[in-house]
């Protein structure tokens, strides 16, 4: 049997709605979304980021070593995902960096933050090394850089998170909707969830 593994985009579905997790894992029933749009906005991202030189902002933060676009898992909480770069710092600790296909608008997405807490513990059961931060950088915005703490605190509520979704996933536990309904009016499962 296939030994289960949560991504980061599990997360974020979970986040939004978590019933999410029942229909696609539990039922089987994808969403009707557009991966090829997304597929061709990766693409883009990827190609942006071989054209641009960021050596001058790993070198203004610090940076020591990277590793770049390194498929990473976790057993210890049964997770793994890719990260654009890893990076260890001349402090000893480490952190990632995440290339978004975004404009920076005065406001890191919370979806953002999750997915750089999900990479901070898959580095930290990899490299047995501390991760007090990581960074995303918007392309559409001239490679705009912000920095994001992330602390313990952060960390143990992304492990309820992650507790909360095998539990969905094992047991076949049917979860309670969003709170916000407003989501609810463009939803892909709106039919069959109530």
């Amino acid at each position: 049997m296939e030994k289960l593994s949560i991504t980061p985009s599990i997360v974020i579905e979970y986040l939004y709605c978590p019933r999410f997790i029942y229909f696609m894992k539990i039922l089987n029933i994808p969403q009707n979304e557009d991966r090829r749009f997304k597929v061709t906005k990766g693409r883009e991202v990827h190609k942006f980021k071989e054209l641009t030189n960021v050596d001058y902002l790993r070198k203004k933060l610090n940076v020591i070593k990277k590793w770049k676009e390194e498929e990473l898992y976790s057993d210890k909480y049964s997770i793994h995902g890719k990260i654009d770069e890893i990076l260890e710092f001349n402090d000893g600790s480490m952190g990632a960096l995440d290339y978004k296909f975004a404009e920076f608008k005065d406001k890191i997405f919370s979806t953002y933050k999750t997915q750089l807490i999900m990479y901070s513990l898959m580095i930290e059961d990899n490299f047995n090394k501390e991760v007090k931060k990581g960074y995303i950088v918007y392309t559409r915005s001239k490679n705009h850089v912000e920095e994001i703490e992330i602390n313990h605190e952060d960390k143990n509520k992304l492990k309820i998170i992650l507790e909360n979704i095998m539990k969905i996933i094992h047991t076949g536990y049917f979860p309670k909707e969003t709170k916000d309904k407003s989501k609810c009016n463009d939803c892909c499962y709106k039919n069959i969830c109530r």
